[in-house]
């Protein structure tokens, strides 16, 4: 009889070979396997990773498997079909909550707001009462909660129950705004940054809500995640993969050939490159992990408390080394 994990292991690997992606080999020291939608935007750190050869010069192999959605990356990850996927601290937290060993080393710290059109009479979070707001993530998006959050605290307002709430896909929701069937739109960052090289200003982030709510600075929306055991089993994969990125990101922080160069790939030009480019280089986590880890678990008491158990399961608190403890030197 074929055990549960081995079929999850077969259908990601269905998954992965649909999308015409790369074969997966077994697990060897200095190969690293990670998986990534395909159009997503972690793709153009890891294009200049491959593209200046940052793997090979830390001592891995570093092998992109292109996935068609995050469940899909999700469930690979935890049948070991692949090593590395890149995911929140929300869904590690729960996964170590319910007795797993993932954990999550940072990977950015960019995230959405909610957009209006330059033009537009909305000023702050109190004119959105009796407005259309179209939210991308679904209801229990961890940005669209803490902007709850926040306008419960300091205004005494229930956007859900005080506006029109739509949800859909992120370039849908986009598409909406800028033909104006929408007044305003939580959206995720680098459809933010589009939309911001179209007209439109940041009425509030989920960043300013993070500081607003306790974090004494920015915390990582995503994290590349992997098993404390693979870790632990593999230090030089592990070490050698966060190294070849943090390389990536400061050739991305100062180059800016380098944003003409994957112009194509981000699918833009222009002014929208330009923009795209800016709120990527915000996002670079620039804190000691440890300061993430403290911030992320004060936030999590807040999104408990608004998303409940839909969102984190019976756990209160934010599971220990939800946060990677290890080293890279």
């Amino acid at each position: 009889m074929i055990s549960r994990r081995e079929t999850l292991r077969l259908a990601a690997l269905g998954t992965a070979a649909i999308l015409g992606s790369h074969p997966i080999a077994a697990s060897a020291a200095s190969k690293v396997r990670i998986g990534v939608l395909k159009f997503g935007t972690v793709s153009w750190e890891l294009d200049t990773l491959k593209q200046h050869k940052f793997d090979a010069a830390n001592g891995i192999e570093l092998d992109v498997v292109y996935f068609a959605g995050e469940d899909a990356t999700n469930v690979a990850m935890l049948a070991g079909a692949i090593d590395i996927i890149v995911t929140d601290w929300l869904w590690v937290s729960r996964q170590r909550s319910d007795g797993g060993d993932v954990t999550l080393a940072p990977y950015s710290t960019a995230v959405g707001a909610i957009m209006v059109k330059q033009t537009s009479p909305i000023r702050t979070i109190t004119d959105l009462k009796g407005k259309k707001i179209g939210v991308a993530g679904g209801a229990l998006d961890k940005s669209w909660l803490l902007i709850q959050a926040l306008a419960r605290r300091d205004h005494g307002l229930d956007l859900p129950a005080i506006s029109d709430v739509v949800f859909g896909a992120p370039p849908l929701i986009s598409e909406k705004a800028i033909q104006g069937e929408l007044d305003a739109v939580l959206n995720f960052w680098h459809f933010c940054a589009r939309l911001e090289a179209s007209g439109f200003r940041r009425l509030i982030g989920a960043d300013d809500a993070q500081k607003a709510l306790g974090a004494s600075g920015p915390v990582s929306a995503l994290g590349y995640v992997f098993h404390d055991k693979w870790a632990s089993e593999n230090p030089d994969a592990i070490r050698g993969f966060l190294k070849a990125s943090a390389q990536a990101k400061e050739l991305l922080a100062r180059s800016d050939d380098e944003w003409l160069r994957l112009a194509p790939i981000v699918r833009a030009q222009g002014g929208e490159l330009v923009k795209l480019r800016d709120r990527y280089r915000e996002g670079i986590p620039k804190r000691p992990i440890a300061e993430e880890a403290a911030d992320a678990g004060k936030l999590y008491r807040v999104l408990a408390g608004i998303g409940g158990e839909k969102l984190v399961g019976g756990a209160p608190e934010m599971a220990p080394g939800t946060f990677w403890q290890g080293s890279v030197e």
